[in-house]
């Protein structure tokens, strides 16, 4: 006797729902095994490097002195964990860095959006703002302390400055990127100003801006650098400062590691943003 036709619809539908829903497991488990694979492929290289560099320090064929094996840097870290130093001087660092990212980089993607939708405003600003552009962080780094001497505004700053640029010009090209057409139709829909802004012209340049982010993650590191050597009592650009004169050559190396690996996590996480945020985009990812 044959099934009715309700019967063998709902059949139908939940096999169906069974093999979506296996489907995205594989999907999601498949997506798994990639990262996994990622992260291997990626730790290889230096891994095999660290293992070559202890190798050839324990050898004796490359400097200790110059080259501490990663051993000895290892034992570094530790004491200055143990001492509270490193957490000390690192939290420091990350103050500064996170003052002058906020304030170098709030300004840039708040002036980024004014020279980018008023075409007078950028006649105005933009010149200035790529003169200053071009003027080097060793350049400035003496002008700000002989204005506000040796203290956190000059370092702060000095980081602000570099972390500006990037945001403002990535936000800037966002906005002029962005279609044309999508504004005749927002105008059809009777889109108000600020709706078109919020709802049309910041989706669309986000990609840009986050970009931006990115760079001027990067650039605040460097600038932190550059005002912790010149001129600080604290924060890891001093540790470093202060190891090369007394000849703690590994201390100098557990100081650029640290650098390393903060400004890996901090691109890192603007990347995790990046894909939760621009999940609409259905972008080319290599093969």
């Amino acid at each position: 006797m044959s099934k009715p036709l309700e019967v063998l619809t709902a059949e139908v539908s939940a096999a169906g729902d069974t093999a979506i829903h296996r489907g995205g497991g594989a999907h999601a488990g498949s997506k798994r095994r990639l990262k996994l694979e990622s992260l291997w492929i990626g730790a290889l290289l230096p891994v095999t490097l660290l293992v070559a560099w202890q190798l050839l320090g324990d050898a004796g064929y490359i400097s200790r002195l110059l080259f501490p094996t990663p051993l000895t840097i290892a034992k570094s870290f530790r004491t200055l964990v143990e001492t509270g130093v490193l957490a000390e001087n690192l939290g420091i660092s990350l103050m500064r860095t996170a003052a002058g990212f906020g304030l170098g980089g709030g300004a840039g993607l708040l002036l980024g959006l004014l020279v980018g939708l008023f075409r007078r405003t950028e006649r105005v600003l933009d010149p200035s703002v790529q003169m200053l552009r071009m003027i080097p962080h060793l350049a400035i780094a003496p002008l700000l302390i002989l204005w506000f001497g040796f203290g956190e505004s000059s370092k702060i700053l000095l980081i602000a400055k570099g972390a500006f640029f990037p945001l403002y010009i990535h936000t800037f090209l966002g906005i002029r990127g962005v279609d044309k057409k999508l504004f005749e139709v927002a105008k059809v829909l009777g889109f108000s100003a600020y709706k078109q802004i919020i709802r049309l012209v910041l989706p669309a340049a986000l990609p840009h801006i986050l970009l931006g982010v990115r760079i001027s993650l990067g650039i605040a590191w460097l600038g932190l650098v550059v005002a912790e050597l010149m001129g600080a009592t604290s924060g890891l650009g001093y540790l470093m400062s202060e190891a090369r004169q007394v000849n703690k050559t590994s201390v100098v190396f557990v100081a650029i590691i640290l650098f390393a690996l903060i400004g890996k996590a901090a691109d890192s996480l603007v990347r995790l943003l990046e894909q939760r945020l621009l999940q609409w985009r259905d972008s080319y990812e290599g093969k």
